[in-house]
């Protein structure tokens, strides 16, 4: 009897010393080593397509997914393969292909299965948007710790990838758990003594395990170096610059001249296959799309009301004023909406910024009910929650989801595979901004735009459209330049030698810039990492001393 009295003091005793374990005592800066550099570059596999026991498999060194569904419906593949993560695809017609996207948080990577046996298709998922890690370290903040509150920060060695965004902080004895609602990995890690066994996972399957210690010396973050593409004489200036720091956090300068790329550099350890993140660039990506559905004969005309467009509950917000809200103001950030993200006349207060809608439960609602302050069409103010209210028009005018249309009728055409989709709280493409794509497919679609929307002399746009997108129709009053501005796309002037040059530009936070220059018949593309420095139109200066006085020396 005795003995049972111990054992059940020493079972209370461990249950106690489990469950008192106080977050305080992990508050701190932690590290690891991820296991090898390809961990999160998974294989995705389907097999036995079009047969009732299909399988789909995502690996890298260990299997992660093995998830059987029935492939006989080959019109649209629909695969829900762990909790709030699916593939949706379309076998192409001629059964080599299959194009569609991993829906996971908040992106939609695109994926590409090429047919590599009797009914199997195989491609690549880069969940992290980077080809290979450059280095193992993983870093882990845990923050505010008190008993069983937290809030714990993973931070890559290698600074390409745009870093998680951590929430849903639980803890239950010895073990943690959190989520990244950017990517969809989940965190669940053991509190040992002055120790961390962190599992990285997709639902509940683990991609990787790392043991974390305490940190004793600051995290080694980036500092990686990318050999030289290619050199220009004329541009050795720039590359000095470059490397120097003189032009800080530059990733890629590439220039494009009468359709053939004539310079491409990366730097930072940035290369040909890391997709970017382009921030509000890829607004001018969202006009395409526009286009194509116009060119499509799925609406009528830019005229149309946003109301046209919306759901039955959002009709109530429709007055006389708003009613005027149409997609040609959408376009051309004139809605008259109190939707002003920065600059002049700005109103951070306002329901219908950037950084106040996306917190709110009901993106549209919440735009909606905002306040007008102009009548639309008759002042541009730069707000992502026209584009915003742009994406959800095209989604209610296409008949697939729109992510596949953008890929079917924008992406595959233009022979670009290697992209990510930022979306928004319904999952669909979110039309204010946030594409990951490569330089050199950023390139593709300013040429586009040059050639008057052919690419690889093929018709993408209608050449109405390109002409509609490239006026200046208002100029952009909280901005200092007053720039004009078009379909999502800015206009800008340089002075170069005393001459003018006009550029139509796609722009994004950060210093991310595709330069279309109609009078050059060039594309320049330069991406940066200025989020939180002030440099974040550092390009234009690199545009106009160093590029623009190289281009203007070619002969056509």
């Amino acid at each position: 009897m005795r003995f049972h009295n111990i054992l059940f003091f020493f079972f209370v005793l461990c249950s106690f010393s489990v469950a008192a374990q106080d977050m305080a005592d992990y508050t701190d800066n932690w590290e690891g080593k991820i296991e090898n550099a390809k961990t999160f570059n998974l294989k995705v596999e389907i097999e036995n397509l079009g047969f009732e026991n299909a399988i789909f498999k995502i690996y890298n060194n260990r299997s992660i997914i093995n998830y059987p569904f029935n492939a006989v419906n080959l019109d649209r593949i629909t695969i829900p393969f762990t909790e709030n993560i699916s593939f949706e695809g379309v076998l192409s017609k001629n059964g080599t292909a299959i194009n569609g996207f991993i829906k996971s948080g908040l992106m939609l990577y695109h994926l590409k299965l090429v047919k590599s046996g009797n009914n199997s298709f195989v491609g690549d998922w880069n969940i992290l948007m980077i080809d290979e890690l450059k280095a193992p370290d993983f870093y882990l903040s845990v923050e505010n710790g008190s008993e069983n509150e937290y809030q714990a920060y993973p931070v890559l060695g290698d600074n390409r990838f745009t870093g998680t965004w951590c929430d849903n902080f639980q803890k239950e004895n010895d073990s943690i758990t959190f989520s990244d609602f950017k990517t969809g990995l989940q965190f669940k890690g053991k509190l040992l003594p002055n120790k961390i066994h962190l599992e990285i996972l997709l639902g509940k399957n683990v991609i990787t395990e790392i043991d974390l210690k305490k940190s004793v010396t600051d995290w080694k973050i980036g500092g990686f170096k990318t050999d030289k593409a290619t050199t220009i004489p004329e541009l050795s200036e720039l590359e000095n610059l470059i490397a120097t720091n003189s032009f800080p956090n530059t990733h890629s300068v590439l220039i494009s001249k009468n359709g053939k790329l004539i310079y491409e550099n990366y730097f930072e350890g940035y290369t040909a296959n890391v997709p970017h993140d382009m921030r509000s660039a890829s607004k001018s990506i969202s006009s395409a799309i526009a286009g194509i559905a116009l060119d499509k004969g799925l609406f009528k005309s830019v005229e149309q009301s946003i109301f046209d467009f919306l759901p039955a509950k959002y009709q109530v917000q429709k007055d006389s004023l708003k009613s005027k809200i149409n997609i040609k103001s959408l376009l051309t950030m004139s809605s008259g909406l109190d939707a002003i993200d920065y600059g002049i006349n700005a109103n951070p207060k306002s329901p219908a910024v950037e950084d106040n809608y996306q917190k709110s439960k009901d993106w549209i609602e919440t735009i909606l009910n905002t306040p007008m302050i102009n009548t639309p069409n008759t002042k541009a103010n730069y707000g992502s929650a026209n584009p915003y209210l742009l994406g959800i028009a095209m989604d209610s005018v296409v008949s697939e989801p729109l992510e596949l249309f953008m890929d079917h009728y924008l992406f595959q055409k233009l022979e670009i595979s290697n992209y990510v989709i930022f979306s928004d709280l319904n999952r669909n493409p979110y039309f204010g901004g946030g594409m990951y794509l490569t330089s050199k497919d950023m390139i593709k679609f300013g040429e586009l735009y040059l050639n008057n929307g052919k690419w690889n002399s093929k018709r993408i746009l209608s050449k109405k459209w390109v002409e509609d997108s490239f006026k200046n129709y208002l100029a952009l009053q909280n901005t200092t330049d007053k720039n004009g501005y078009g379909y999502l796309w800015w206009h800008h002037n340089y002075q170069v030698n005393g001459k003018n040059v006009s550029s139509i530009e796609a722009r994004g936070a950060g210093g991310q810039y595709i330069f279309v220059v109609p009078s050059l018949n060039a594309v320049v593309v330069i991406t940066s990492g200025n989020f939180r420095n002030g440099k974040i139109q550092q390009p234009e200066i690199i545009f106009k001393n160093h590029i623009l006085p190289y281009l203007k020396k070619l002969k056509n």
